[in-house]
C-alpha cells in the first residue's frame, strides 16, 4: 500500500523545466531513495512533497490527502517531518532545550523560544525530551550547546527532533552531506534502527551511493526532471539508463 502518491507532476521555473510528468509511489513502511545527477530535480520534487512548492501540473497525495499549498504546521499535523541538507537546530540552545521545542509543540501547538525557561519545568515535556535523547544516544550531551557538536551529532539531534513529532513519513534531504565517513556510518546505523523500531516510512534524497544502497528498498532515478528507472537496489546498480545518466556510458 502506498502512503505517498505523485501523479503527473510538472514544475517550471521561467525557461527551466525542473520536473516533467513525474509519477512516483512510496510504499508504506518502506525506505525509498530518490537519486540522480545534480540538477535532476530531486530537491524540487521533495519541496513538492511538503507543499513548499506547488506543481504547475499534477498532484501529490499523502495518505489520500493533498499536500499542495499547506502550511508547514499542517504538514507536520498530517504526519510528515523533514530533515534538511543543513541541520536546522538552534545553536545557541543546549541539546535538551532543542529537544524540548518539538516535544512541547507536539502537545500544545505554537511555541516561542522565550518560553524555554517555563517549558523546562514541565515534567511531562521534560521526560519526553529526555526519552528522545536517550533513544538518539545523546542523553550525555543534554547540557552541551548545540553549536559545539559535530555535524553528525547535529544531524542525530535534528532527526530526534523530527521523530518527537511521531511522523508517519520522514523525508531526508541529503542527510549525510558534509559528514566524515564515521559520522555517515553512524547515521546509516541510526536510520536502520529507526526503521526497525518504528512504524515509519522514509524517503531519502542522497548523493552518497553507499548510503543509498545500505538503506533503500526501492530507488527512483531522476534525470533532467524525469524519472528514468524505478527498481530495487540490485537491479538499479547495473541498469544501462542509470550508467548513462551518471557516467555518460551508453549500452
Amino acid at each position: 500500500m502506498s502512503i505517498l502518491e505523485v501523479k503527473d507532476v510538472g514544475k517550471r521555473f521561467g525557461g527551466l523545466q525542473a520536473l516533467s510528468d513525474v509519477n512516483l509511489s512510496v510504499a508504506e513502511n518502506s525506505v525509498h531513495a530518490i537519486i540522480g545527477p545534480n540538477g535532476a530535480g530531486k530537491s524540487t520534487l521533495l519541496n513538492c512533497f511538503v507543499g513548499k512548492l506547488i506543481p504547475d501540473t499534477g498532484s501529490v497525495m499523502f495518505d489520500g490527502q493533498s499536500v499542495l499549498g499547506r502550511k508547514p504546521f499542517e504538514i507536520n499535523q498530517m504526519g510528515i517531518s523533514r530533515v534538511f541538507q543543513t541541520p536546522e537546530i538552534f545553536g545557541d540552545l543546549t541539546v535538551l532545550e532543542n529537544m524540548l521545542i518539538p516535544c512541547f509543540a507536539k502537545r500544545d501547538g505554537a511555541f516561542e523560544l522565550n518560553a524555554i525557561g517555563s517549558v523546562q519545568s514541565d515534567k511531562e515535556i521534560g521526560d519526553r525530551a529526555m526519552q528522545m535523547l536517550e533513544e538518539m544516544n545523546m542523553a550525555d550531551k543534554r547540557d552541551m550547546h548545540a553549536a559545539a557538536m559535530s555535524r553528525g551529532d547535529k544531524r542525530r539531534l535534528e532527526i530526534g527532533m523530527c521523530l518527537s513529532q511521531e511522523p508517519r513519513l520522514l523525508l531526508l534531504d541529503e542527510p549525510t552531506a558534509g559528514m566524515a565517513r564515521a559520522d555517515t556510518n553512524n547515521t546509516i546505523d541510526l536510520l536502520k534502527q529507526i526503521k526497525n523500531e518504528r512504524d515509519i516510512t522514509i524517503a531519502i534524497i542522497e548523493h552518497d551511493m553507499h548510503v543509498v544502497f545500505s538503506l533503500a528498498e526501492r530507488i527512483t532515478v531522476l534525470a533532467q526532471g524525469t524519472p528514468l528507472v524505478e527498481d530495487t537496489p540490485d537491479n538499479i546498480k547495473g541498469h544501462p539508463k542509470v550508467r548513462e545518466a551518471y557516467l555518460g556510458e551508453t549500452a
